[in-house]
């Protein structure tokens, strides 16, 4: 397959899961956040709030999506200076995808959750943290504070859920005059929920374990890892401070299940080896994801 043919085929497919993403969050705010005066931060709780004072004033019900991509434009300017045209194409279907389906989803969908607050801030935190975060893995943005949040975490060693988090706790601040205490407290709860949500998505659901081990009988735990697990080893060579020895390292990365696995083998092995494991967001190469999206 040429270059250009796996290219377009990218951004066809990038493209489906925006929608799809902006689709998934639309419906969570449109049934759950959005009638409740759930505020959850974002451009969306910038445009809710917007849309309460006037409402409140005049009697006019201004569009939550319209108001959306109109603050959208001025944004737009630094995604294309920093990001790039395709940083900027991505934002721009995820911009246009999220602030229609908004409104034309509004008039269709079921209010739900019948008041309880609870409810609509653990659901509606769900939905739209799913929604963003399929948005996200691929790239892709859906304005707002988000833009602020994806600039921010280049520079800044932030989760994405972290980082909007952050951003967005001021709307919900801003929020508070106009819907009232508790109805912040509960938008607060939905956020939260949403930026978990997020980096779940974002960092995968499948995560694996990365196996740090230091033992004298390396050679049997590696054969053991090799032939009994199934799984690749690594030696990384490294040197003791204290005792200045220099002895390898073995970098073992497994699923979660095999983890107890490891463990139970270099203990039979070795009881007083080193074992020190860490959480892998996700694995790509032979045995795990391929690199080929």
């Amino acid at each position: 397959m040429s270059l250009p043919a796996i290219l377009k085929r990218s951004i066809v497919r990038d493209s489906f899961i925006i929608c799809l993403g902006c689709l998934v969050f639309a419906v969570g705010l449109d049934c759950f956040e959005l009638n409740n005066g759930l505020a959850a931060g974002g451009a969306t709780g910038l445009a809710m709030t917007i849309r309460e004072v006037v409402l409140a004033t005049t009697g006019v019900a201004l569009p939550v999506g319209g108001m959306v991509l109109l603050m959208n434009v001025f944004l737009m300017v630094p995604v294309i200076r920093t990001g790039g045209l395709r940083y900027a194409a991505r934002t721009l279907v995820g911009i246009v995808a999220s602030s229609v389906l908004i409104d034309a989803l509004e008039p269709f969908l079921p209010e739900l959750g019948n008041g309880d607050l609870l409810l609509c801030a653990l659901w509606g935190g769900v939905i739209c943290g799913i929604g963003l975060g399929l948005v996200f893995r691929v790239g892709g943005n859906t304005g707002g504070t988000d833009i602020l949040a994806q600039l921010l975490q280049r520079v800044v060693p932030l989760s994405s859920g972290v980082t909007i988090f952050v951003v967005d706790a001021a709307v919900v601040v801003a929020s508070m005059p106009v819907f009232g205490l508790e109805r912040a407290l509960y938008a607060a709860v939905a956020m939260y929920i949403s930026s978990y949500a997020i980096d779940r998505v974002v960092d995968g659901f499948n995560s694996q374990r990365a196996a740090y081990i230091i033992s004298d009988k390396y050679e049997e735990i590696a054969h053991m890892v090799l032939y009994e697990l199934d799984r690749g080893c690594t030696e990384l060579y490294a040197k003791g401070s204290y005792s200045g020895k220099e002895r390898p390292v073995l970098l073992v990365v497994v699923n979660r299940s095999m983890a107890a696995d490891l463990r139970e083998g270099v203990s039979s092995i070795d009881p007083d080896a080193i074992v020190f494991i860490t959480e892998v967001f996700e694995a790509y190469g032979e045995g795990f994801k391929s690199l080929r999206r």
